[in-house]
């Protein structure tokens, strides 16, 4: 009970408590500023009731009680005591919220008070105490009252309604569904993957259009670009990745970014500097992130193509840009893929970068073909012909630099006759010095500017470019000498004849034969040596034809050698009889279905017919030995052949001797009295004694250019020189006649009209004059022949779709009668226990 003071009025007075004492502050940590004393000092005036507070009282008030004796103080104390268990206890019967649910409540003093919640059991017991009371509230005030055990009893069948509550909210999805709910369910699973993907590719249209619209203000859009990337959905991926191409290729720069340094952070610039700068730098790392996407997908079946495409657009498009040489390596390393799609796309690029050189300055020129000479060199030469056939696409300037020597003799001199004025004048001196001054910083920036402006520009200057010319020169002569050698390492040794195989050899000989006139003059002998090695197919002191290379193989051999002599005729002094001697032996190794015949027209036209002068027998013997040839292979080669003999016999005269047909032989033998048509070397061959009866027989050839051309052949005169030569070449005959068809197909109107051209463009200035003989075709019997074959071909295809239909309805049978078998198993098997059930 809380104790009251009765005053003499009669009235009760009641207890004040004292107010809670403020945290103890050491004196120390108390401070007062200098404006706080100036504040007391100027206003004292209104501080003087400080000077007459009763310290007294309020030391009393503080320490004891107002108005309560000495006697009434310790009960007051002992409630405040009772009071602080109560509310400790509370605290302990509480839980403390999670600090990152709740926020906390700071007090006066600085300290933290979290929220708390009561424990559950104690709150329900608490409600139900609560509820209780209430009870008995209302039975108070009510007609009956419940006794405890009618209380307890009601408790128990709560609880128990409770727990069954929660059995049967457990149980319900348990329950099993049924078909039509499954399959709905995967109908709307369906739908919203549909719904997904569209939205999906909505987001892509409306961010792809946002970037191109504005660069500058949706560059962050980029982030969002590379999460799609990463989505599991793969259409959606190559779609992002498509559409990243298209913005790059459009929103990249003409120049390379350079990220600005620390000191240049740490400098003032204006807002459309900071904007730029970040604008360069989110692209730049974009576009980083972006090649390492690609770079990871390229090793994915799936996303290769799309990858390969994507990398080869951008070295297409921005060959100038970032990161251009992790960019070409990925390039390189697919350009010898087995996949044709992505060996197509990766050499397409390679070549596309070395045309256009304007685009990069000539730089990447040189690293790639760096690259290339790597590739080769770590694969041992096999690798696919692709790989190297790009060198071709390469172009040289031997002209580079001569307008730049000449530019010293073109200086404009001075005069002679202009003197200096005024010297001893001494006020011309300070003029002087500060013009002199003046042109020394002028000249420095100048070359300054200069200096930033080649570190700019693409095209580099002219020293720069045959530096840079010269090594990928030296690179790619590197390469052709590394596979020349290999090729002869492998054909000498054993197992080049059980098969080994040069893959990189046509293409390397193609390009020797293009760049031959840039070979250093040191390399010639040796590349002589090994392609007189390689024309032989093994050692040139065995002198014996090799199986490993293929006979169009060794005649580029022959064609490179010739090449080289040509391009290099003044200072170059070259035996070339072995390479005639192994044309002469490949002519009649050729085979038209194996060999190419382009190659050997080729060989045909550099080697015979743009040779100077030959020795009267050796040109005998080829004479012949196109002859002969001609009776053996198809119309083209058996052309081209005819083309050369007839250029052999009208640059040598006394060849025309072969034209006679004398009882033995030709009217000039030479020192060898007799023919040996199976002799290696065409000197001793004896041609000359020989008669070319084979153009009687070419003479009634099936096709009617080939005939007439053997008439126009054995017409020619042979006292008189006849001074006109034939304008077609090898190359072109054959050319010409691989493209026309055989005599023994029926002509048609089409073919008619293009006989005519071609027999008008091709063969007149040879005096060839084709007449075709034109037989009607029956129309019937080949109309009935065809109708036969494609009936043939439709009953055939019929029976295939009954035996497969018959086949599926013999695994449905058999299934049906396994399934029977099986169901009657299990019958029996529940009828057995059910019967020991019963038992």
């Amino acid at each position: 009970m809380m104790r009251t003071r009765t005053k003499k009025g009669g009235g009760k007075q009641k207890i004040i408590l004292p107010p809670d004492l403020p945290p103890d502050i050491a004196d120390d940590e108390i401070e007062v500023s200098d404006e706080d004393l100036e504040f007391v000092h100027h206003n004292k005036d209104y501080a003087g009731f400080v000077s007459r507070l009763d310290t007294q009282s309020i030391t009393k008030h503080v320490t004891r009680v107002a108005d309560v004796k000495e006697d009434a103080l310790e009960a007051i104390y002992e409630r405040r005591l009772k009071k602080k268990q109560l509310q400790k206890e509370q605290e302990v019967d509480k839980l403390e919220v999670d600090r990152v649910d709740a926020l906390p409540v700071k007090t006066l003093d600085g300290t933290l008070v979290y929220r708390t919640v009561p424990k559950a059991s104690k709150q329900s017991e608490s409600n139900l105490n609560e509820e209780e009371e209430k009870e008995d509230d209302k039975e108070g005030t009510g007609v009956f009252k419940l006794t405890k055990a009618e209380k307890r009893a009601k408790l128990k069948k709560g609880r128990k309604e409770a727990k069954k509550q929660g059995k049967e909210v457990v149980v319900a999805p348990e329950v099993e569904q049924t078909p039509q709910a499954a399959a709905l369910a995967e109908v709307k699973e369906d739908l919203t993957a549909e719904e997904a993907f569209e939205n999906k590719k909505r987001k892509i249209a409306e961010l792809g259009t946002a970037l191109l619209s504005d660069p500058e203000s949706n560059i962050k859009s980029l982030n969002e670009f590379l999460l799609l990337c990463k989505d599991d959905n793969h259409p959606i991926v190559k779609l992002g990745l498509l559409s990243l191409l298209a913005i790059f290729k459009d929103i990249i720069p003409g120049y390379r970014i350079r990220l600005p340094t620390e000191k240049e952070l740490q400098m003032k610039v204006s807002k459309d500097v900071k904007k730029m700068r970040f604008y360069e730098s989110t692209l730049l790392s974009s576009y980083k992130a972006y090649l390492q996407k690609l770079s990871a997908l390229v090793n994915v079946p799936s996303f290769q193509h799309v990858a390969i495409r994507c990398l080869c657009s951008l070295l297409d498009a921005a060959p100038h840009f970032n990161f251009r040489e992790s960019l070409l390596g990925v390039v390189v390393r697919n350009i010898s893929s087995q996949d044709d799609v992505v060996r197509r796309l990766c050499s397409s690029a390679i070549k596309s970068l070395f045309t256009n050189e304007g685009k990069h300055g000539g730089e990447l020129t040189g690293e790639a073909v760096r690259l290339i000479a790597d590739h080769v060199k770590a694969y041992n030469c096999q690798l696919h012909p692709d790989t190297i056939e790009v060198f071709l696409s390469l172009s040289f300037y031997e002209d580079l630099g001569r307008s730049h020597k000449e530019d010293p003799k073109n200086r404009v001199k001075p005069k002679r006759g202009r003197k200096r004025k005024n010297f001893d004048d001494a006020s011309q001196l300070p003029e002087n010095d500060k013009k002199r001054s003046k042109r020394e910083t002028m000249s420095k920036i100048r070359e300054e500017v200069e200096a930033d402006y080649k570190s700019v520009a693409y095209t580099p200057d002219i020293t720069e470019r045959r530096r840079m010319q010269t090594e990928t020169l030296s690179a790619v002569f590197a390469t052709y000498f590394r596979i020349l050698k290999h090729t002869v390492a492998t054909v000498a040794s054993s197992e080049a004849n059980a098969g080994g195989s040069h893959p990189l050899l046509a293409p390397c000989l193609r390009g020797l034969g293009k760049f031959s006139h840039l070979i250093d003059l040191d390399f010639m002998s040796d590349l002589i040596s090994h392609l007189r090695r390689l024309a032989y197919g093994c050692d040139s002191s065995e002198k014996a034809s090799g199986k490993s290379l293929t006979v169009s193989e060794r005649l580029q051999c022959c064609i490179v050698a010739f090449k080289v002599m040509k391009s290099n005729l003044d200072a170059l002094n070259v035996d070339l009889q072995d390479f005639f001697i192994q044309l002469y032996n490949i002519i009649l190794e050729y085979r038209p279905g194996r060999d190419q015949g382009e190659v050997l027209a080729e060989a045909l036209k550099i080697m015979l017919c743009e040779d100077r002068q030959h020795d009267m027998q050796k040109a005998a013997a080829f004479v012949k030995r196109l002859a002969t040839f001609s009776l053996c292979f198809g119309s083209a080669e058996a052309m081209a052949a005819l083309v050369t003999l007839k250029h052999l016999l009208q640059k040598n005269v006394k060849c025309r001797n072969l034209l006679e047909n004398d009882a033995g032989g030709g009217s000039v033998s030479g020192s060898i009295a007799k023919y040996h048509p199976y002799a290696s070397d065409p000197n001793l061959s004896g041609a000359l004694a020989s008669v070319l009866w084979e153009l009687n027989l070419l003479v009634k050839h099936y096709h009617p250019a080939v005939s007439t051309m053997a008439t126009g052949i054995s017409n020619m005169n042979v006292t008189h020189d006849q001074f006109f030569f034939s304008n077609v070449s090898p190359i072109q005959a054959f050319n010409d006649l691989s493209r026309e068809l055989e005599s023994l197909t029926p002509p048609t109107d089409s073919s008619k009209s293009t006989g005519k051209k071609k027999g008008s463009g091709s063969f007149k200035s040879a005096g060839v004059q084709s007449s075709i003989d034109t037989t009607p075709v029956d129309e019937d019997m080949l109309k009935n022949k065809l109708s036969e074959h494609f009936t043939l071909l439709r009953d055939i295809k019929e029976n295939q779709r009954l035996m497969s239909e018959l086949d599926h309805t013999k695994h449905s049978l058999k299934l049906y009668e396994e399934y029977k078998q099986q169901k009657g198993k299990a019958k029996s098997t529940k009828s057995k226990k059910i019967n020991a059930k019963l038992t």
